[in-house]
Formats: C-alpha cells, structure tokens, sequence
C-alpha cells in the first residue's frame, strides 16, 4: 500500500493501520508527500491531538522507518511524478484532498495506480466508481473498482444514523448542522487564505459559518431521502472532535425515549462499532481518539411537538473517520482477492 498526502488523515490512516495491529497485514511501502523527511518523522512521532505514536520511528535516507519496517518517501507534487507501477502497490490512499474529478483522479491510474481510496468525496457522483460508508453499503464493492470514496467524516457521522431512524419510522425531512474543529484551511490570525472571506478570518477567534455539501452526500447515500435533507456547517474554535446537531421529522408520532431506545439498541447490535451511545453529560473532549462514526448523546435529545425530534451526535472527525478508512480497505482488498481469484471462490 502507499499513501498520497501525509496530512492529519494520513498519518492517522498510517496510525490506526498500526493500532488496529495490521501493519503486516497491509503493508506501507511508500508515502508522497511535500514535506521533508525531517518533518514528516517528526510529526509522526508526536502529534498534539492524539499523542505520541505507539510505536517506533526512525528515518534513514529516503525512508520513513516505522518499528523497523521501511517506508520510502517521495515529495513529488503531482501524481505522474511517482513511480507507481515500480512500486507494485495493491492500493494508494488519496489523502491529499487536491484530486476530486475523473480526469484528475484518472492521473493516478495512468501513473500505476491499480487502485485509489479517496479521503474526501469526488466532485460529483459520476467521478468514482463507488462512494462507501462502511457499515451502510459496503457490501456493494465487488473488487474490481478502481477509485473508491471514503465519503467525508461527516457523512460518515450522520448516515448511519439516518439509516436506523429512516428503516425503524420513516423521515419526512432532516436538517443538519455540524459544529466542525477548526481545520487547515483555515489561518491561525485573518489572512489572505481563501476565496471564502469568511474563511480568511482566524479559527481560534470566531465561530464561523461554511459551506458544506452534507446535504447532497446523504442524499447520495440514502435515496430515499433525496429532497428531504438541508445542511449548514459551522466551524469552532476547538482542534478535534466535531457534533452534528440533527432536527429531524418523522412520517409518524414519536418520543425521545423511543428514538433513545432505538439509537442505544443499534449501538449493542446491527450498528455495533459504527454508532455508540451514551447518557453521561459530555463534553467534546471526551471523545478525542474514538474510532466509532458517531456517538449519541441520548441526553441531549429533546422532542418537539409529536413528530419532530431534536439530537446531538459527536465524533472525532479525524480518528474515527481514519477507522472507517481501515475498514473500508480491509473489505475492498478482500473482494478485490475475490474477484481477482474468479469466480465460485470464497
């Protein structure tokens, strides 16, 4: 395996590979990223939101050196700069964010890339070959696909939800707002930084409003709720750990013990380690470093009237988007063997 961009995503993907005890099972033989080897050991080494790496780091030449398996470090800045075929992956990780159409994703595959695992969504449907939340659709991978979407953390966060809560009653409209940790496009102090003023302004001052394409990320997901669903996002002065505020009507009269009861069930059974639930009165913090997709905090649900319902959804918008991303690598490469194999194979 390799991993393009060596960011937050990346080094918790490279990260959650080795805490899940899977490094010699998937293999990192390569990353390509700008920075210099220095830096990249470093911020591998100590990382200030979810601590020291559990393990060994070294460099040596060109090599990131990780409990003492070597990974080769490329600073190329477009794909056709890599080697890919020399390398012989079975799947390079995206985690740059730069790539999102056909055409540019297509770059990687032309450069030997046999397969692509994107940390963002593509631009439109139509520029992958499948867009995955685990646990929701997954199923669907046959192995012979080539660019792959992880969705976004939050798409990850709310979909699972939504499914229980469209399948157990029925929704008649949802709207969204995620409360998001700042994030790198975003300066420290007001900057010339992006074409969104409102993004020029410093993360650790205000509260700032973005845009956000959840709304047409769940609807591209959940069908059956194409119309229904409105979204907004809203970026806070905190470094990880994000929470959706969910305001939800239902085709049928309903209880915030009932929506409780359900949420808590699916947490012990069908959505055991995508969704958690919790009544203990939290704070963000809490979850910093938990690898499920959302976590509910059943005291925060509040009924409306009688068929609207108000909920509060945590999660850590790096580490348990990065442990989806492990998920959804370790199902693709298994259909992937599959399909390779032929068919009546197991």
């Amino acid at each position: 395996m390799a991993i393009n961009g060596y960011g937050r995503i990346g080094r918790c993907y490279l990260r959650a590979l080795h805490e899940a005890g899977l490094v010699d099972t998937f293999k990192v033989v390569a990353i390509n990223e700008p920075a210099d080897l220095a830096s990249i050991s470093y911020l591998t080494r100590f990382d200030s939101t979810h601590g020291r790496f559990p393990g060994q780091v070294d460099s040596s030449d060109e090599a990131l050196l990780v409990d003492g398996h070597p990974i080769l470090i490329s600073h190329a800045d477009s794909p056709e700069a890599v080697d890919w075929a020399a390398l012989e992956p079975d799947l390079i990780v995206e985690c740059s964010g730069q790539y999102g159409s056909r055409a540019e994703l297509q770059r990687f595959i032309d450069a030997g890339c046999p397969r692509l695992l994107l940390s963002h969504p593509g631009n439109g449907a139509e520029d992958v070959d499948a867009t995955i939340v685990y646990g929701i659709n997954h199923e669907t991978l046959d192995g012979r696909e080539g660019l792959v979407s992880n969705a976004s953390c939050t798409t990850n966060a709310v979909v699972p939800v939504l499914d229980l809560l469209q399948r157990e009653i029925g929704i008649d409209n949802v709207l969204l707002s995620t409360l998001h940790s700042a994030m790198n496009d975003q300066p420290l102090i007001d900057g010339y930084h992006h074409t969104d003023l409102r993004r020029t302004r410093s993360a650790m001052q205000s509260i700032i409003p973005v845009s956000t394409g959840l709304a047409r990320g769940v609807e591209r997901l959940l069908p059956e709720l194409a119309g229904k669903v409105q979204a907004k996002a809203i970026r806070v002065p905190t470094h990880n750990v994000s929470a959706i505020d969910m305001v939800l009507g239902f085709s049928r009269d309903v209880t915030a013990g009932e929506i409780n009861r359900l949420l808590r069930e699916a947490a012990q059974g069908r959505y055991r380690n995508l969704i958690a639930y919790s009544d203990e009165p939290h704070a963000s913090i809490d979850f910093n470093h938990d690898p499920h997709s959302a976590i509910v905090d059943g005291g925060q649900t509040r009924s409306i009237g009688k068929r609207m319902v108000n909920l509060m959804v945590w999660f850590d918008n790096e580490w348990g988007f990065a442990s989806r991303m492990v998920d959804v690598t370790r199902h693709w490469l298994a259909r992937t063997r599959r399909a390779d194999a032929g068919p009546g194979t197991s």
